[in-house]
């Protein structure tokens, strides 16, 4: 058996320091590799969310469509009920949305809209069983519009949400002469109430 000198020794140990070191830098660069890869992800996710959560807008003018529809109360309500007063349609993704009839009852509670003579028509494409447990919940007690798709194609609010055949989280200022004045579709799902009223009381004031 051959015994190593000293020198031979600590050449092999160095040797070997030098390739443990060698192993934890490309360990350390794959780790960090890995983390960068994990926050370009996260940022492009993020993007994205942002992106398509960003309410979008619309000032263009239209003669509103006309519609009648029968409600929760068992009541129909139609669009010229309210001539001569100006109506903001909600249209939401209904039964299941939480967010949906919680924006409903917080409008509900906010007393502006009233005092600014502003009627809110809220209007989903459900049965009164479907929705109804949704705003006993929520404590909503205004009577809620039921469609059967037809008011809601008609103002162009179908699959502006997460699913493509209902409507997202869109409001629709109609004037007292029945003009379209503004609509804004919010992906987020929530919009102040207090936001909302200062946005419908300004376009009716320009």
């Amino acid at each position: 058996m051959t015994t190593r000198s000293k020198a031979e020794r600590e050449a092999l140990t160095q040797a070997q320091a030098m390739a443990r070191a060698r192993t934890h830098r490309n360990r350390r660069r794959i780790q960090l590799g890995a983390w960068a890869s994990a926050l370009v992800l996260i940022a492009a996710v993020v993007t994205v969310g942002l992106l398509t959560s960003r309410p979008d807008a619309s000032a263009s003018q239209r003669t509103a469509p006309a519609f009648t529809l029968p409600t929760t109360a068992g009541t129909s309500v139609s669009l010229s009920d309210f001539s001569g007063q100006p109506v903001i349609l909600y249209f939401n993704e209904g039964a299941g949305c939480g967010s949906c009839s919680m924006q409903l009852a917080a409008i509900e509670k906010d007393p502006g809209f009233a005092d600014a003579g502003i009627t809110i028509l809220p209007i989903v494409m459900n049965t009164r069983d479907q929705i109804q447990p949704d705003l006993d919940q929520y404590g909503v007690t205004s009577p809620v519009l039921l469609d059967d798709g037809t008011v809601s194609k008609a103002y162009d609010t179908l699959g502006k949400g997460m699913h493509e055949g209902l409507p997202g989280h869109s409001f629709v200022l109609i004037g007292p002469d029945g003009t379209q004045l503004w609509n804004g579709e919010y992906p987020s799902m929530w919009l102040e109430p207090q936001k909302l009223l200062d946005e419908v009381t300004a376009r009716l004031a320009a």
